[in-house]
């Protein structure tokens, strides 16, 4: 089985090999291309990968390459994590809003826009090379904003799954709370990607017993403080909000504290250049412990499961991707992309019918699909009137003078990724 990693040359990509290199038996993969523009990350992140798999035993070849025709031949999954502009774009994406008084983040509001505008093409120019190389080949998309991305590839007839870690994240934390194998733990996870919900932590599956009420009881203090949100909120919520909710439930005291501390970005880039420097010792054969704060926890087991289950018989049967909604939530078109569980296998995911969506949330699942559909709209066809439509309608955004000085800024700060400017 050939696996081949677009951004391959990113610092998350030894957290990847470590999975590969562990769950060989649920995953037999025999080459992995790692494919990248940045001929010297990728010899660091390629050595390091052949040394990870020599120590765990792991037959697999694993080859480096700038060429993306040459990376994605006869590839049987094409494993997306790119980021177009690199740590400098995402620097900006979570600045210049703060000027308008915005978020600044770069998978949502204005800093989101800005990364979908600028990744959308460059992906779909990837997925058409992946199509003329092997129309069978499964694409799963990492690269962030994830449900925009996986949309754009659906829409344009490609075999792409969306994929975050944020449900696996919970799965295993809650499992660690209640003492249990995050096998035994099924979640009630829905939404759309970073805008999601648990509303239940079953026991052994879909139909199992429901374990949140208990768990809140006895854990929220802890769930509420990782997810920097009041004890008080998950109470009356009686879920628990991905920490992306949080731009949503807590939008000006979080734009405050932006404003007051270095962006994560910079944190980024400077662990980054540590993580660079790590791989580039011949005696290292294991990810670091650092990289576990660089984000992407559980993000191999997670991929390791999706490419397990669409490509053969292995993998977990049901899994939280990002997929087409048919129907699963009826407000929405059946073309809009969720983040659910879903049942997967080599004909794809196929969402699990989910129970009514409460319009606490629902309305704000409608709202951001709506700008999502104007971001891609503005991504596909370029133009400022799109951009300024789809910040209107964001809403971390939603007032028209604001709407506006973040075009202008988004536009300058982009012109050099965005053919149409």
């Amino acid at each position: 089985m050939k696996l081949a990693v677009v951004g391959g040359g990113s610092t998350y990509t030894p957290e990847l090999v470590d999975g590969f290199a562990r769950l060989r038996d649920t995953l037999p993969v025999s080459e992995l291309v790692l494919v990248d523009p940045d001929a010297g990350r990728l010899d660091l992140v390629g050595g390091l990968a052949r040394r990870i798999f020599a120590r765990q035993g792991h037959p697999a070849t694993v080859t480096t390459t700038s060429d993306p025709d040459a990376g994605v031949a006869d590839a049987d999954a094409v494993l997306l994590q790119l980021r177009v502009g690199g740590q400098a774009a995402r620097q900006q994406d979570e600045t210049w809003p703060l000027e308008c008084g915005c978020v600044g983040q770069e998978t949502t509001g204005a800093g989101g826009l800005a990364k979908a505008l600028r990744t959308v093409p460059v992906v779909l120019d990837i997925a058409e090379r992946v199509r003329r190389a092997n129309p069978d080949a499964w694409i799963i998309d990492f690269t962030n904003p994830v449900g925009i991305v996986t949309r754009a590839l659906l829409q344009a007839g490609h075999k792409a799954v969306g994929l975050c870690n944020v449900a696996i994240g919970f799965q295993r934390k809650f499992a660690r709370l209640l003492g249990l194998s995050p096998d035994e733990l099924h979640l009630d996870h829905i939404g759309l990607n970073h805008l999601t919900w648990e509303r239940g932590v079953r026991r052994g599956g879909p139909d199992g017993e429901d374990l949140l009420p208990a768990l809140l009881t006895a854990h929220g203090e802890a769930i509420a403080s990782d997810l920097h949100l009041p004890r008080s909120v998950l109470d009356r919520l009686g879920v628990v909000p991905s920490y992306y909710l949080r731009y949503f439930y807590a939008h000006d005291e979080v734009v405050r504290e932006l404003g007051a501390k270095p962006s994560r970005a910079a944190e980024v880039a400077a662990m980054e250049r540590q993580l660079l420097e790590m791989y580039a010792d011949p005696a290292l054969a294991e990810k670091p412990g650092l990289l576990a704060r660089r984000g992407g926890a559980f993000y191999s087991e997670a991929a390791v499961d999706l490419a397990a289950a669409l490509l053969g018989d292995g993998g977990s049967p049901v899994q939280v991707v990002n997929t087409l909604n048919r129907g699963t939530l009826p407000f929405l078109a059946d073309d809009a992309v969720i983040e659910v569980q879903a049942r997967v296998g080599r004909d794809g995911p196929v969402p699990l019918a989910a129970p009514t969506l409460d319009p606490l949330y629902a309305g704000l699942v409608a709202q951001v699909t709506a700008y999502e559909d104007l971001a891609l709209d503005a991504a596909l066809r370029g133009g400022r009137d799109r951009v300024f439509r789809a910040l209107l309608a964001h809403p971390l955004v939603g007032q028209y003078d604001r709407a506006d000085g973040l075009t202008d800024r988004l536009l300058a700060h982009n012109k050099e990724h965005l053919a149409w400017v």
